[in-house]
C-alpha cells in the first residue's frame, strides 16, 4: 500500500500494512512470536515481512510464550519496541506472569525511568469454529491490571492508525485482535490524522437509546441499530475502541443525550469489562438515566464446542432484546 493512499482493505491488510510501515521507518521495532516469519502468522497477518525485512527484524522463536513475552521485555530495556503475536488468546496465559509482574510495573518500579514500548497482539473471540482454548475473550482480565493498555479495532482503518499509534506508546499495550472480523474490509487513509488512541467514537448517531461495544461486537451492535431503525427507534452506536483507559466521557456525553445505555461485549458478562462501564456510568450519569444500564455477552461457562458457539455468542437477537427491555422502563 503506498504511503498517503487510500484503499480498501481488510483488517488482516491493514495490521500487515502498519507493521510494514513501522517497520520501515523504525530500525528498531522488531516482530516476533510463533510462526510470524516464514508462515507469515497462521492468520497471514505478518505475510512477507520477514522475507522483506530479515529473520533479525521478523523473528520466528520457539513455542513459548513466556520466553517471547521475558525476550520482548528484555529488548525494550535495550531500546527497542517489540511486537509480541501470541498465537490464539487462550495460548497467553504461560505469559501471563510476564505480562502483569514484570511487563506492566517495570515504569513503576524504576519510579520512571525505566519505558516498556511493548505491543501484544492477541487474536481473540470466537466465531471461527475453532476448537479449545481457540476462541477466548481474556480482555478483562488484563484491562484489570494497573500499567497495561488495551485496545481492539473494529475495523481496517482503526487496525491501521491503533497499531502505529501502540508502537509508538512507551507503554506496553495489550491490542487485541477480532479474529472473525479480520476479513472485513473498509477504507483505510494512511495519510490521515488519527484521533486519540483511547477515544470512544459514535460509529451512528441515535437519540433513544446507546449501544457501546468494542472489537467483534461493533458491528452487530450496528447491524441491532439498523433492525432496530426499522421499527421507528433511533439507536446510537458507540465504538469504545480502548478497553483499558475507557473514554469514560464519550460514554457519558452519549448517554446523556440518550439516556439509556446498552453495554455489549463477547467475553461473559459476569465480571467483563461491560460492569466497569455500568457501574461508572451508573454513578455519573444517575440523573440522566431513564433505564437500568443493561449488558450483553457470553455465558460464564468455558467456551463451548463449535457446533453450540452460536448459542453462546451475543448476536443481533440477544442485542435486540436488550434494546427492547431498556426502552420499555
Amino acid at each position: 500500500m503506498a504511503a498517503g493512499s487510500t484503499e480498501k482493505l481488510s483488517i488482516v491488510k491493514a495490521i500487515n500494512a502498519s507493521l510494514r510501515k513501522s517497520l520501515e521507518t523504525d530500525n528498531k521495532v522488531v516482530i516476533m512470536g510463533e510462526d510470524v516469519g516464514k508462515l507469515g502468522g497462521v492468520f497471514r497477518v505478518t505475510d512477507g515481512l520477514q522475507k522483506d525485512f530479515g529473520e533479525e527484524r521478523v523473528i520466528d522463536t520457539p513455542l513459548a510464550e513466556s520466553g517471547i513475552v521475558g525476550t520482548a521485555i528484555g529488548l525494550a530495556l535495550r531500546g527497542y519496541r517489540p511486537v509480541v503475536e501470541i498465537q490464539f488468546d487462550g495460548f497467553v496465559f504461560p505469559a501471563y506472569d510476564q505480562i502483569v509482574t514484570q511487563l506492566a510495573k517495570m515504569h513503576a518500579r524504576a519510579l520512571g525511568k525505566v519505558k516498556m514500548p511493548v505491543v501484544i497482539r492477541i487474536p481473540y473471540g470466537g466465531g471461527i469454529g475453532a476448537v479449545e482454548h481457540h476462541s477466548e475473550s481474556p480482555e478483562a482480565l488484563f484491562a484489570h491490571v494497573a500499567g497495561l493498555k488495551c485496545v481492539s479495532p473494529s475495523n481496517a482503518s482503526d487496525a491501521y492508525w491503533m497499531m502505529q499509534q501502540a508502537i509508538a506508546s512507551d507503554d506496553p499495550v495489550i491490542y487485541f485482535e477480532p479474529k472473525r472480523r479480520y476479513h472485513d474490509r473498509s477504507e483505510v487513509n494512511t495519510s490521515a490524522i488519527p484521533g486519540p488512541l483511547h477515544a470512544a467514537r459514535v460509529e451512528r448517531a441515535g437519540t433513544d437509546l446507546t449501544l457501546a461495544a468494542y472489537g467483534p461486537m461493533v458491528k452487530v451492535c450496528r447491524d441491532a441499530a439498523a433492525a432496530a431503525a426499522e421499527e421507528g427507534k433511533s439507536i446510537e452506536v458507540l465504538d469504545l475502541r480502548s478497553i483499558s483507559p475507557i473514554d469514560f466521557d464519550g460514554i457519558e456525553e452519549s448517554v446523556r443525550k440518550t439516556g439509556r445505555l446498552v453495554i455489549v461485549h463477547e467475553a461473559p458478562v459476569f465480571l467483563g469489562s461491560g460492569a466497569e462501564v455500568a457501574a461508572r456510568i451508573t454513578e455519573r450519569c444517575f440523573y440522566h438515566l431513564e433505564a437500568p444500564v443493561l449488558r450483553v455477552g457470553g455465558f460464564h461457562a468455558p467456551y463451548p464446542p463449535s457446533r453450540l458457539e452460536d448459542e453462546y455468542l451475543p448476536g443481533l437477537d440477544r442485542v435486540l432484546d436488550a434494546v427492547d427491555r431498556a426502552l420499555a422502563y
